[in-house]
């Protein structure tokens, strides 16, 4: 991916992020780099909603009902159709072109393939409807874009993974294993990742895993495995705690005596209690709620025609200067889960620390 992030500002901060966007105000003259930029009237507006997939957790426990509980806040008379691509391409398309025939008014869009969305991107744009791509940059006309410094989320995972290693660095080889080729995003944390590991660690095989898929990930761990030598195998780059989650099945089966360090990301529940365990080394939180906030108050700004406040731009391989809000991303480790997912509400300690993990809790310093 080459999109380029151009810095205009300090970086917002993911605890106190502050959008200053009219919400069910009078119209201005629309801002971004699409739409029609025709003015909106006041009331209510109808505002689609467009997640990817329903296998990682995050989408319909946190994104879905975040975003919609501010548009609420925002718009109280807004609506928001709703619907989930189930990682189809070519349904979202048709989802995308659903909702250009209905005539919403906005468009909140995480795309599932970011270059084939472009298409149906071009038609919203030309009805007037103007898009905000969410967490991943679709390509074509969109008019803003939110999500979170994506090679930072890399540079902060490769970080961790040397941490862990020690020593260990330069005696032996890892696994990458990336995310899938489809999402921009994937690109992006392998370019942060591979920032800080290239010369000072082996990188043994590395993989781009379709559609996130841990089974996936299970499979080509099994055959990096088979290919380098259990021995020879000191630690994994997992994009994901999806992935993570079959990639420590894969060692497990393969017997080590002592589970090499194993990244993640999302913060995903079944993540967050392997580290607890002792299983998996750490995973990158990102605060979902400023980025939900962010969507919501851009696509009614939008929606109204009203010029989108942000502090960066970015540019797609088709848009430029696109207006962005990203949001730094926190390494989250055993030490830190209280003052991260338990503090920002992310998880209760009961849903944590079930029976199964209370003994590594309480060794955590978590009761």
């Amino acid at each position: 991916m080459n999109a380029t992030v151009r810095r205009t500002a300090v970086v917002v901060a993911a605890s106190a992020m502050a959008v200053s966007l009219a919400a069910c105000g009078s119209a201005k003259e629309a801002g971004g780099s699409g739409g029609s930029g025709e003015k909106k009237k006041d009331g209510p507006l109808s505002i689609g909603l467009l997640l990817p997939e329903d296998q990682t957790a995050r989408y319909e426990n946190f994104d879905r009902p975040l975003i919609e509980a501010k548009i609420k806040e925002l718009c109280s008379d807004c609506t928001v159709t709703y619907v989930n691509a189930k990682q189809d391409a070519s349904v979202q398309q048709q989802q995308m072109d659903s909702m250009i025939t209905k005539k919403v008014d906005v468009i909140i869009l995480d795309a599932v393939d970011s270059k084939s969305i472009a298409g149906s991107v071009k038609k919203a744009d030309a009805a007037g409807i103007p898009v905000v791509a969410y967490d991943r940059l679709a390509e074509g006309p969109i008019s803003a874009y939110t999500s979170f410094d994506n090679e930072e989320v890399g540079r902060v995972q490769g970080r961790a993974l040397l941490e862990a290693l020690g020593d260990k660095a330069g005696k032996g080889q890892i696994v990458m294993m990336n995310g899938s080729p489809t999402d921009p995003n994937a690109a992006m944390f392998k370019k942060g990742a591979l920032s800080v590991l290239e010369g000072k660690v082996k990188i043994g095989k590395s993989y781009d895993t379709t559609e996130w898929k841990p089974s996936e990930a299970n499979k080509n761990m099994n055959g990096a495995i088979a290919a380098l030598g259990r021995d020879n195998v000191v630690g994994v780059y997992s994009a994901n705690d999806g992935m993570a989650g079959g990639i420590i099945t894969a060692l497990k089966g393969a017997g080590f005596k002592e589970l090499p360090p194993v990244t993640g990301q999302d913060a995903e529940l079944a993540g967050v209690q392997r580290i607890i365990a002792g299983e998996q080394f750490m995973s990158v939180y990102k605060p979902y709620k400023p980025e939900a906030d962010a969507a919501a108050e851009m696509a009614i700004a939008l929606g109204r025609g009203e010029k989108v406040n942000a502090d960066d731009t970015i540019d797609s391989p088709t848009t430029k200067g696109v207006p962005a809000i990203l949001i730094p991303p926190v390494s989250l480790t055993v030490d830190n889960v209280e003052e991260t997912v338990l503090k920002d509400g992310l998880y209760k300690l009961n849903q944590i620390c079930t029976p199964k993990y209370r003994a590594a809790c309480e060794k955590a310093g978590l009761k």
